[in-house]
């Protein structure tokens, strides 16, 4: 069960690392390349692709004693559900984004659930409630 949340969580953190890295390389293009952005949004749109980076090292840091993380894992699900409820307003009020963000969107607002596998993993080590270090 650990070992299959520690691959989970190294694939699922390979999203964000992919993004971060077509950002800051592409900027605003990589969202859309046809689309004519200002200079202020794509400083905007690089800036928060950075973010995505640290997203990325978060997970990392926590893989190898995942059952310790619960509060880690919890701020960055918290960061992410934020993102998703921003899309899902977008969504919602402008209109349907490209496949790759609507299903960003689905990620976003599903990854509490690998809290629960988390505590189902902290439970089976003996680790449940005992505080992060």
């Amino acid at each position: 069960m650990k070992l299959g949340l520690q691959i989970v969580l190294g694939l699922f953190s390979l999203i964000p690392l992919a993004f971060a890295v077509m950002g800051l390389w592409q900027g605003a293009a990589s969202a859309d390349p046809a689309a004519v952005v200002s200079v202020a949004v794509d400083n905007q749109f690089r800036y928060l692709s950075g973010i995505y980076v640290l997203v990325s090292l978060l997970i990392w840091s926590a893989i190898p004693n995942v059952e310790r993380h619960f509060r880690l894992l919890a701020a960055v699900c918290a960061a992410l559900v934020l993102g998703g409820l921003g899309r899902l307003y977008s969504h919602l009020m402008i209109g349907p984004a490209e496949a790759k963000q609507f299903a960003g969107m689905f990620i976003e607002l599903g990854s509490p659930l690998l809290l629960i596998w988390q505590q189902a993993v902290a439970r089976a080590s003996g680790r449940a409630g005992v505080p992060q270090r």
